[in-house]
């Protein structure tokens, strides 16, 4: 009789476990974090503070600067306009391209920014707000060679001398399309414009908006064929998996943002 009541007890413990696991998926509440921990579109005006991840090393989107140790850059300022209408400030958080998104699933940061192009690597850990800018990379040279680097097929041979920035999309692009030229990773990406300036390297293929600012900062280099660039990329804001209600608040921002002009004059003050 005993061993009849402890089976029954079992059955009915199994039941009621498999029955409120079955509501918990179909609510669709047992993998979202806004469930548990409740949205960053609460806790950020809660705590007064946007925590920003972003690199400080891709002008004119977010650039450190050493001297001061301040952020600048258009989405530097944007962060600084998004806290606003959360009634919170902006504290931004160093990370690098390789941990950028690991940093914002970790929970070290509340959004990512700073000139983050799309990719499905990256969509499979974080959200990405709405796109604000369409970019692709293309080569930035020396003036006197940028008929020489006008194709892949130019660039890919042996006796050029192509330069990357590690750890983001960058790097994955040309060490996709380069085979026979030689390739060197530097590290440091708010120089490396330096090395093609002073013929150590020949070309960099980065995003159109950076060969713009870039070429802009230094007379001697130009941006190859900006219009129409080797790849199709965007940019938009990486956000923690999961939250929906934080997500749908910053896509309506960006909305917005790209609209009213908000976006627009950061772009104008740093691109023009």
């Amino acid at each position: 009789m005993r061993r009849a009541v402890t089976l029954s007890a079992l059955a009915a413990a199994l039941a009621a476990t498999a029955a409120g696991a079955a509501l918990a998926v179909g609510s669709g509440t047992a993998a979202r974090p806004e469930s548990r921990h409740g949205s960053l579109l609460d806790a950020v005006p809660r705590r007064g503070v946007l925590r920003v991840c972003t690199t400080g090393d891709y002008a004119p989107f977010s650039r450190l600067d050493a001297r001061t140790h301040t952020y600048r850059g258009i989405d530097v300022e944007m962060a600084g306009q998004l806290a606003k209408s959360l009634d919170a400030e902006a504290k931004f958080v160093a990370t690098t391209w390789a941990k950028l998104v690991d940093d914002l699933s970790a929970g070290r940061c509340d959004i990512g920014m700073g000139g983050v192009s799309i990719t499905p690597a990256r969509a499979r850990k974080a959200y990405f707000s709405e796109p604000y800018l369409t970019d692709g990379k293309t080569p930035v040279v020396r003036c006197a060679d940028q008929d020489a680097y006008r194709t892949l097929r130019q660039i890919d041979r042996p006796g050029v001398r192509v330069i990357v920035n590690p750890g983001g999309t960058n790097e994955q692009f040309a060490r996709a399309h380069i085979k026979r030229a030689a390739l060197t990773v530097h590290p440091d990406n708010t120089t490396i414009f330096d090395e093609i300036v002073a013929g150590r390297a020949d070309v960099m293929m980065t995003d159109a908006s950076e060969t713009r600012y870039q070429a802009k900062l230094h007379p001697e280099l130009c941006s190859v064929h900006p219009d129409k660039p080797f790849s199709f990329s965007e940019k938009a804001y990486a956000l923690p998996r999961g939250d929906e209600q934080f997500k749908h608040y910053v896509d309506q921002w960006v909305h917005l943002a790209a609209h009213d002009g908000t976006f627009a004059k950061f772009r104008d003050e740093w691109m023009k």
